[in-house]
Protein backbone atom coordinates (compact mmCIF):
# COMPACT_ATOMS: atom_id res chain seq x y z
CA UNK A 1 0.00 0.00 0.00
CA UNK A 2 2.86 2.58 0.59
CA UNK A 3 4.18 1.77 -3.07
CA UNK A 4 0.94 2.61 -4.10
CA UNK A 5 0.68 5.90 -1.98
CA UNK A 6 4.29 6.99 -3.01
CA UNK A 7 3.48 6.10 -7.01
CA UNK A 8 0.66 8.32 -6.93
CA UNK A 9 2.51 11.26 -5.31
CA UNK A 10 5.19 10.66 -7.79
CA UNK A 11 1.94 10.35 -10.34
CA UNK A 12 0.92 14.25 -9.09
CA UNK A 13 4.02 15.24 -9.18
CA UNK A 14 4.64 14.28 -13.10
CA UNK A 15 1.52 16.00 -14.13
CA UNK A 16 1.70 19.02 -11.86
CA UNK A 17 5.29 20.35 -12.49
CA UNK A 18 7.57 21.82 -9.92
CA UNK A 19 4.52 23.46 -8.48
CA UNK A 20 2.82 20.59 -7.45
CA UNK A 21 5.76 19.29 -5.54
CA UNK A 22 6.17 22.47 -3.84
CA UNK A 23 2.53 22.29 -2.57
CA UNK A 24 3.04 18.94 -1.45
CA UNK A 25 5.86 20.09 0.75
CA UNK A 26 4.28 22.30 2.37
CA UNK A 27 1.27 20.35 3.02
CA UNK A 28 3.67 18.24 5.07
CA UNK A 29 5.20 20.86 6.87
CA UNK A 30 1.87 21.98 7.81
CA UNK A 31 0.51 18.61 8.75
CA UNK A 32 3.81 18.42 11.41
CA UNK A 33 2.39 21.51 12.48
CA UNK A 34 -0.91 20.37 13.87
CA UNK A 35 0.50 17.33 14.74
CA UNK A 36 3.23 19.09 16.97
CA UNK A 37 0.36 21.75 18.11
CA UNK A 38 -1.97 18.62 19.15
CA UNK A 39 0.59 16.74 21.27
CA UNK A 40 1.73 20.00 22.32
CA UNK A 41 -1.42 20.94 24.11
CA UNK A 42 -2.13 17.61 25.47
CA UNK A 43 1.16 17.35 27.10
CA UNK A 44 1.05 20.45 29.15
CA UNK A 45 -2.77 19.97 29.91
CA UNK A 46 -4.35 22.62 27.99
CA UNK A 47 -8.22 22.19 28.77
CA UNK A 48 -7.46 20.71 32.27
CA UNK A 49 -8.37 23.42 35.11
CA UNK A 50 -10.08 21.04 37.26
CA UNK A 51 -7.16 21.41 39.23
CA UNK A 52 -6.65 25.30 39.55
CA UNK A 53 -10.17 25.46 40.91
CA UNK A 54 -9.41 23.68 44.05
CA UNK A 55 -5.88 24.87 44.63
CA UNK A 56 -7.80 28.37 44.50
CA UNK A 57 -10.59 26.85 46.50
CA UNK A 58 -7.72 25.66 49.23
CA UNK A 59 -6.20 29.03 49.34
CA UNK A 60 -9.70 30.54 49.86
CA UNK A 61 -9.95 28.51 52.58
CA UNK A 62 -6.51 29.63 54.17
CA UNK A 63 -4.17 26.33 53.82
CA UNK A 64 -1.98 28.59 51.12
CA UNK A 65 1.18 26.17 51.17
CA UNK A 66 -0.91 23.04 50.14
CA UNK A 67 -2.65 25.19 47.35
CA UNK A 68 0.50 26.51 46.11
CA UNK A 69 2.06 22.88 46.31
CA UNK A 70 -1.40 21.47 44.10
CA UNK A 71 -0.74 24.28 41.91
CA UNK A 72 2.64 23.47 41.19
CA UNK A 73 2.31 19.80 41.06
CA UNK A 74 0.05 20.02 38.12
CA UNK A 75 1.87 21.91 35.58
CA UNK A 76 -1.22 22.93 32.88
CA UNK A 77 -0.68 26.50 31.83
CA UNK A 78 -3.66 27.89 34.23
CA UNK A 79 -2.45 26.14 37.11
CA UNK A 80 1.20 27.32 36.41
CA UNK A 81 0.12 30.77 36.17
CA UNK A 82 -1.87 30.53 39.78
CA UNK A 83 0.95 29.03 41.87
CA UNK A 84 3.41 31.56 40.56
CA UNK A 85 0.49 34.35 41.55
CA UNK A 86 0.32 32.71 44.71
CA UNK A 87 4.06 32.57 45.26
CA UNK A 88 4.23 35.81 44.69
CA UNK A 89 1.41 36.77 47.47
CA UNK A 90 2.95 34.46 49.99
CA UNK A 91 6.38 36.43 49.96
CA UNK A 92 6.81 38.69 52.71
CA UNK A 93 6.42 42.23 51.98
CA UNK A 94 5.26 41.63 47.98
CA UNK A 95 3.58 44.62 46.20
CA UNK A 96 -0.09 43.27 45.08
CA UNK A 97 0.54 45.85 41.93
CA UNK A 98 3.99 44.66 41.08
CA UNK A 99 2.99 41.15 41.94
CA UNK A 100 0.14 41.16 39.43
CA UNK A 101 2.64 42.55 37.05
CA UNK A 102 4.98 39.94 36.96
CA UNK A 103 1.84 37.41 36.89
CA UNK A 104 0.52 39.04 33.42
CA UNK A 105 3.78 39.28 32.35
CA UNK A 106 4.06 35.40 33.06
CA UNK A 107 0.38 35.01 31.32
CA UNK A 108 1.94 36.44 28.21
CA UNK A 109 4.77 34.39 27.78
CA UNK A 110 2.76 31.39 28.50
CA UNK A 111 0.34 32.21 25.67
CA UNK A 112 3.01 33.29 23.14
CA UNK A 113 4.25 29.85 23.76
CA UNK A 114 0.63 28.35 23.06
CA UNK A 115 0.85 30.54 19.78
CA UNK A 116 3.89 29.29 18.28
CA UNK A 117 3.57 27.87 15.22
CA UNK A 118 0.03 29.18 14.19
CA UNK A 119 1.99 31.73 12.46
CA UNK A 120 3.30 29.48 9.65
CA UNK A 121 0.37 27.41 9.50
CA UNK A 122 -2.04 30.31 8.93
CA UNK A 123 0.44 31.71 6.45
CA UNK A 124 0.36 27.73 4.35
CA UNK A 125 -3.40 28.73 4.94
CA UNK A 126 -3.31 31.82 2.99
CA UNK A 127 -0.46 31.38 0.23
CA UNK A 128 -1.67 27.43 -0.67
CA UNK A 129 -4.28 28.43 -2.98
CA UNK A 130 -2.34 31.15 -4.30
CA UNK A 131 0.54 28.73 -4.99
CA UNK A 132 -2.07 26.72 -6.87
CA UNK A 133 -3.60 29.28 -9.00
CA UNK A 134 0.49 30.48 -10.12
CA UNK A 135 0.70 26.51 -11.36
CA UNK A 136 -3.01 26.55 -12.97
CA UNK A 137 -2.03 29.88 -14.73
CA UNK A 138 1.13 28.63 -16.00
CA UNK A 139 -0.26 25.46 -16.81
CA UNK A 140 -2.96 27.46 -19.24
CA UNK A 141 -0.04 29.37 -20.73
CA UNK A 142 1.17 26.17 -22.03
CA UNK A 143 -2.33 24.63 -22.92
CA UNK A 144 -3.03 27.58 -25.14
CA UNK A 145 0.85 28.14 -26.40
CA UNK A 146 0.14 24.43 -28.12
CA UNK A 147 -3.04 25.30 -29.38
CA UNK A 148 -1.91 28.45 -31.16
CA UNK A 149 1.26 26.25 -32.46
CA UNK A 150 -1.44 23.44 -33.46
CA UNK A 151 -3.06 25.90 -35.74
CA UNK A 152 -6.28 24.11 -36.87
CA UNK A 153 -4.97 20.30 -36.62
CA UNK A 154 -4.92 20.77 -32.37
CA UNK A 155 -6.56 17.84 -30.71
CA UNK A 156 -9.66 18.79 -28.51
CA UNK A 157 -8.76 15.88 -25.85
CA UNK A 158 -4.69 17.09 -25.86
CA UNK A 159 -6.37 20.60 -25.63
CA UNK A 160 -8.32 19.70 -22.48
CA UNK A 161 -5.89 17.21 -20.78
CA UNK A 162 -3.72 20.54 -20.55
CA UNK A 163 -6.39 22.02 -18.94
CA UNK A 164 -7.12 20.27 -15.99
CA UNK A 165 -3.78 19.42 -15.72
CA UNK A 166 -3.36 23.09 -15.11
CA UNK A 167 -6.48 23.25 -12.74
CA UNK A 168 -4.95 20.33 -11.06
CA UNK A 169 -2.67 22.80 -8.63
CA UNK A 170 -5.89 25.21 -8.05
CA UNK A 171 -7.59 21.88 -6.55
CA UNK A 172 -4.29 20.88 -4.65
CA UNK A 173 -3.64 24.24 -3.17
CA UNK A 174 -7.27 24.42 -2.01
CA UNK A 175 -7.07 20.58 -0.40
CA UNK A 176 -4.50 22.29 1.79
CA UNK A 177 -5.76 25.63 2.22
CA UNK A 178 -9.22 24.42 3.57
CA UNK A 179 -8.05 22.15 6.58
CA UNK A 180 -5.12 24.09 7.09
CA UNK A 181 -7.56 26.92 7.84
CA UNK A 182 -9.97 25.00 10.14
CA UNK A 183 -6.87 23.61 12.05
CA UNK A 184 -5.94 27.42 12.92
CA UNK A 185 -9.25 28.41 13.81
CA UNK A 186 -9.57 25.01 15.96
CA UNK A 187 -6.53 25.91 17.65
CA UNK A 188 -7.05 29.62 18.10
CA UNK A 189 -10.23 28.90 20.25
CA UNK A 190 -8.53 26.71 22.58
CA UNK A 191 -5.98 29.32 23.53
CA UNK A 192 -8.57 32.04 23.64
CA UNK A 193 -10.45 29.59 26.46
CA UNK A 194 -7.01 29.06 27.91
CA UNK A 195 -6.93 32.80 28.13
CA UNK A 196 -10.44 33.30 29.87
CA UNK A 197 -9.60 30.79 32.25
CA UNK A 198 -6.29 32.05 33.16
CA UNK A 199 -8.23 35.82 33.25
CA UNK A 200 -10.77 34.29 35.62
CA UNK A 201 -8.98 32.67 38.08
CA UNK A 202 -6.36 35.06 38.15
CA UNK A 203 -9.11 37.86 38.77
CA UNK A 204 -10.50 35.35 41.13
CA UNK A 205 -6.92 34.86 43.38
CA UNK A 206 -6.11 38.99 43.67
CA UNK A 207 -9.93 39.80 44.54
CA UNK A 208 -11.01 36.94 47.02
CA UNK A 209 -9.76 36.70 50.20
CA UNK A 210 -8.69 33.68 52.38
CA UNK A 211 -11.44 33.09 55.27
CA UNK A 212 -8.42 33.05 58.04
CA UNK A 213 -8.49 36.56 57.65
CA UNK A 214 -12.48 36.96 57.89
CA UNK A 215 -11.65 38.73 61.26
CA UNK A 216 -9.31 41.50 60.09
CA UNK A 217 -11.93 41.69 56.45
CA UNK A 218 -14.87 41.84 58.00
CA UNK A 219 -14.03 45.60 60.02
CA UNK A 220 -13.27 46.55 56.54
CA UNK A 221 -16.43 48.27 53.86
CA UNK A 222 -16.82 45.03 51.28
CA UNK A 223 -14.46 45.09 48.31
CA UNK A 224 -15.22 44.70 44.76
CA UNK A 225 -15.46 41.14 43.42
CA UNK A 226 -15.56 39.94 46.98
CA UNK A 227 -18.65 37.99 46.40
CA UNK A 228 -22.79 38.36 47.36
CA UNK A 229 -22.56 37.07 50.83
CA UNK A 230 -23.07 40.13 53.91
CA UNK A 231 -20.55 41.37 56.12
CA UNK A 232 -19.50 39.43 59.40
CA UNK A 233 -19.46 41.13 62.63
CA UNK A 234 -17.04 39.96 65.61
CA UNK A 235 -18.29 39.06 68.52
Amino acid sequence: MGSDVLAAIVALVDAGGPVVGVLLAISVIALAVVVMKVWQFWRIGVGRHGCARAALDTWDHGDKAAALASAHDDGAPVSRLLAHGMRGLRRPGGDIALVREDVERVATEILAELRSGLRALDAIAQVAPLIGLFGTVLGMIEAFQALQAGGSSVDPAALAGGIWVALLTTAIGLGIAMPASLAVAWLEARIEKERVAMETVLTALFTRRPTDAAAQVSVLPRAVGEGAAGPRHAH
